[in-house]
């Protein structure tokens, strides 16, 4: 579990990093990676899992999933960034390849990041 300081809270954090953010997707899911200022420290992570993934046990479920294989991304991470993570239906299955979806996209965006700032 991510602790609560790490954790991105409002519906603005969320709405800012998605459109102002650089974005990555594959076939379970998109991240999008925003640096809003320079001189914020930590890195924030919000996960959005619509109803269109499943039902409240399986969006917990891929949500739970996707906290956890967002813990060790955090430390190759910059400071100062805000990550969302948005789950598409496709997470919801058994065999989904969250882990790799997730590394991939994750590290594309931070790419993307280092090239525009």
């Amino acid at each position: 579990m991510l602790p609560g300081a790490f954790r991105l809270r409002s519906a603005q954090e969320f709405r800012r990093t998605i459109r102002s953010g650089v974005r990555a997707g594959r076939p379970t899911l998109v991240v999008s990676i925003h640096r809003p200022d320079p001189t914020s420290t930590g890195v924030r992570v919000g996960f959005v899992v619509s109803k269109a993934v499943g039902n409240a046990v399986i969006r917990n479920r891929v949500k739970r999933r996707l906290r956890h294989l967002a813990r060790p991304l955090l430390d190759v991470t910059p400071e100062g960034v805000r990550v969302v993570v948005r789950a598409l239906p496709a997470a919801a299955a058994p065999d989904a390849e969250l882990e790799r979806d997730l590394g991939g996209a994750w590290s594309s965006c931070l790419d993307k990041l280092g090239r525009t700032s």
